[in-house]
């Protein structure tokens, strides 16, 4: 007896494939017009497939809030590392990350699910508890006034690139961050 053809089954590979998607799709149509259905199609994955790695539309959005944080929690980590100077090395990698970002093609998903901390509590507590988090981490290094100023700057910048209201990409950026980066060293 032969065998109908059998797809190997791998869940990780499609659950990154659904978060993938579900993030993309977030950045063109923001989190209230995601469809699960489209998340699933455009995955290749029936929306049963979608509903067994994430049971509801609210667990996928919570899923790829948290899969895009890791991936700027490892950007954040990578550029703290490169610092030798503890003042302000948090700042700095903050600064640095995000700006980054707001050079990027696929910054959609990102703008999307940052904005939706707006509106979404479950989505503004986990940005919240990792900002305080590494405030408290760093603790002294960067609680200097100045540190401050220059994270709200910067959360300035990425609502500005979100509504390109601004040119933040070449010189202009690059300028702006030379200029910020001096804010977090110490006087």
């Amino acid at each position: 007896m032969t065998r109908a053809y059998e797809r190997k089954k791998e869940p990780a590979l499609v659950r990154r494939r659904l978060l993938e998607h579900g993030a993309r799709l977030c950045g063109q149509q923001g989190v209230a017009g995601l469809s699960l259905q489209e998340v699933a199609e455009t995955a290749g994955v029936t929306k049963g497939g979608l509903l067994h790695h994430f049971p509801s539309k609210q667990a996928l959005v919570e899923a790829i809030f948290d899969d895009l944080m890791q991936a700027f929690e490892e950007i954040v980590q990578r550029e703290m590392a490169s610092d030798p100077e503890p003042f302000g090395r948090f700042t700095r990698a903050y600064i640095n990350g995000t700006l980054d970002l707001i050079g990027r093609e696929d910054r959609g998903g990102w703008s999307a699910l940052m904005m939706s901390t707006l509106t979404e509590p479950s989505l503004k507590r986990k940005w919240v508890e990792w900002l305080d988090g590494h405030l408290q981490q760093e603790g002294r290094v960067d609680a200097d006034p100045m540190l401050e100023l220059a994270r709200y700057a910067v959360d300035g910048m990425w609502l500005s690139g979100f509504f390109d209201a601004h040119d933040l990409h070449g010189s202009p950026a690059e300028t702006l961050r030379r200029q910020l980066i001096t804010l977090t060293r110490k006087p």
